[in-house]
């Protein structure tokens, strides 16, 4: 439904990979699943369709929702294959509670790839209705059963609205990324247009939210509070994605030695788990440490790599054995510039790089160091907007 580059790191697991772009399910995604499943099952399909069976409208609810999501699915992998086509490397696909999102490791460079990699996921979906469209047609005429004619008259239904929701002008909705190609276009100030369109996504989100209570206040308290709810994320989603263009602004041209806390405490790979839980986590204020192995230095171990083993294995698992090793890209050179140093975050499951030159370290960049940077120039008054 949105195709933004999520900073928000959703928790979820992976469901496999179409064309190499890595298919996720994010938890909130199962809420909306069992929602859809159960308002056509016991709403929409009878309501329509009155006069049949239980186990067909049953069967016509998990067909119709299964159907649908995998219409998402086909609307953000068309995002996801123009932007790999326009260069733009693209991780893969999560589904969660309002659809889906593609996660790309940069935005468009133009506004031209903009508008095309926004604009393909509603035509998409237009596509998908028109297709089903059709089938509902030749169903129809060639009399074939109602219960398949009624999912596909909902597909065609539901992915018209997918395609004309997707197309209002409010930012991260593709409408909204639609908009800011074009005010981009026009201005020529990236920042500029992604502010304007950011306004235009609080004030549909508002709208949205404005809807909901004439809704709820009419008697209509599910829609009414489900419209609350898509609206608030619609604010709070426009709001994340401008700060995000604000933060990376900011960093940029940054080299990674002005961030980085130099020269961080290590710990030994040698070291048990249990010991490095009491003697460490549980006495320093961090959440990770480089690991040095005869003075040479080998990896890095977060609480969070601990925490994933049961506590009955701390005494005899070694930090060797769960840390994540320097081959596996958590290192960055003291000059390297911060947005590829936030690229090398974001990829890397340790959320945090260490800082090397010549093999030895230097120090460490969490994302507690690049806040503390970020207010620090807030504080003198280099104000981000």
């Amino acid at each position: 439904m949105m195709n933004f580059q999520a900073e928000v790191f959703m928790q979820g697991f992976r469901l496999g990979s179409i064309f190499d772009f890595e298919i996720r399910v994010d938890l909130s995604w199962f809420l909306i699943f069992f929602l859809i499943l159960w308002t056509l099952t016991t709403g929409v399909f009878p309501g329509n369709y009155p006069g049949l069976s239980s186990a067909t409208y049953i069967g016509m609810g998990v067909v119709g929702t299964l159907l649908f999501f995998v219409s998402l699915l086909a609307h953000e992998l068309s995002h996801s294959f123009l932007a790999r086509a326009k260069g733009i490397p693209v991780e893969g696909i999560t589904l969660f509670i309002f659809g889906g999102v593609s996660r790309t490791r940069m935005e468009a460079e133009t506004p031209g790839d903009e508008f095309q990699i926004a604009g393909v996921g509603p035509l998409t979906s237009l596509a998908i209705a028109l297709l089903c469209g059709f089938l509902w047609w030749v169903g129809r005429n060639a009399g074939w059963s109602i219960a398949v004619n009624g999912v596909t008259a909902y597909l065609a239904t539901i992915n018209l609205m997918l395609a004309i929701f997707n197309l209002l002008p409010g930012f991260p909705l593709d409408g909204g990324r639609v908009f800011r190609a074009i005010v981009w276009k026009i201005t020529g100030n990236y920042k500029k247009a992604t502010r304007i369109a950011t306004i235009g996504g609080k004030v549909l989100g508002y709208a949205i939210i404005g809807l909901g209570l004439l809704q709820l206040f009419g008697g209509f308290v599910l829609s009414g509070l489900w419209l609350i709810f898509i609206g608030w994320f619609l604010i709070n989603a426009a709001e994340a994605s401008y700060q995000d263009l604000l933060i990376r602004s900011a960093l940029e041209g940054v080299p990674a030695r002005e961030l980085m806390t130099p020269y961080p405490e290590t710990v030994s790979a040698d070291l048990s788990l249990q010991r490095l839980v009491d003697e460490y986590f549980m006495h320093r204020r961090y959440e990770g440490f480089p690991v040095s192995e005869d003075n040479r230095l080998v990896g890095i171990i977060t609480l969070n790599q601990v925490k994933d083993v049961p506590r009955e294995k701390w005494a005899d698992q070694t930090v060797r054995n769960i840390m994540r090793p320097i081959e596996n890209g958590v290192t960055v050179r003291p000059q390297e510039k911060m947005s590829q140093v936030l690229q090398k975050m974001e990829e890397c499951e340790v959320r945090r790089v260490l800082v090397t030159k010549n093999g030895s370290l230097e120090g460490i960049i969490t994302a507690g160091d690049i806040a503390r940077w970020l207010r620090r120039r807030r504080d003198l008054g280099e104000v981000m907007s």
